[in-house]
């Protein structure tokens, strides 16, 4: 059938109507097993400290990493800057997040990420390298959410880091999670 001048006309050459289903791309790494979600401890930013978080691509993965959102729950009254970095030099090795699943509980066996989330609750050292890419405010008492899906794809070594700020003297409580899929290195 084909739609025709407000009418529904019938077309030999279809015959019938067909199902046609959009799969977001998140729900399809997720029935693969190829999406992963977690988050950090709290950070703690203001008072001259800073704190970052981001998705870190080992050198030995053999996957890409595209990520996918992030949100950055701010509990202070105080507005903050989230810098989102490609690829920064930290001189801070960091935490490793344990609080990281994939969106898909219902494999057996469970699939394993290889990407880490590595955080630094607190810091006076900005990145040194890599790319600040574009920066966002962080409003008080909200999250704010970004959803990039998976524009980002970052190889072995490479990582996609939030560096958050405060001017305030007084500190404000933070924790950033991510989602995001892992796919073969090409």
């Amino acid at each position: 059938m084909i739609y025709e001048n407000n009418h529904f006309t019938s077309d030999a050459r279809c015959g019938r109507l067909e199902e046609v289903v959009n799969v977001p791309i998140t729900l399809f790494k997720s029935l693969q097993g190829k999406y992963f979600v977690g988050q950090t401890e709290t950070l703690w930013i203001g008072n001259g400290s800073n704190a970052w978080a981001g998705l870190f691509n080992p050198r030995n993965s053999g996957i890409d990493l595209f990520a996918n959102v992030i949100t950055i729950s701010n509990f202070s009254d105080q507005y903050l800057t989230g810098e989102i970095w490609l690829n920064a030099k930290l001189l801070e090795e960091g935490s490793i997040s344990q609080k990281v699943s994939p969106s898909n509980t219902a494999l057996e066996p469970q699939p394993n990420n290889k990407v880490n989330i590595r955080y630094v609750q607190s810091t006076e050292e900005p990145p040194q390298g890599g790319v600040n890419v574009f920066d966002r405010i962080i409003p008080p008492n909200g999250t704010l959410v970004s959803e990039e899906d998976g524009k980002f794809i970052i190889p072995p070594c490479g990582n996609y880091t939030i560096f958050i700020k405060s001017s305030s003297s007084q500190l404000s409580k933070v924790i950033v999670a991510f989602g995001w899929w892992e796919n073969p290195a090409k």
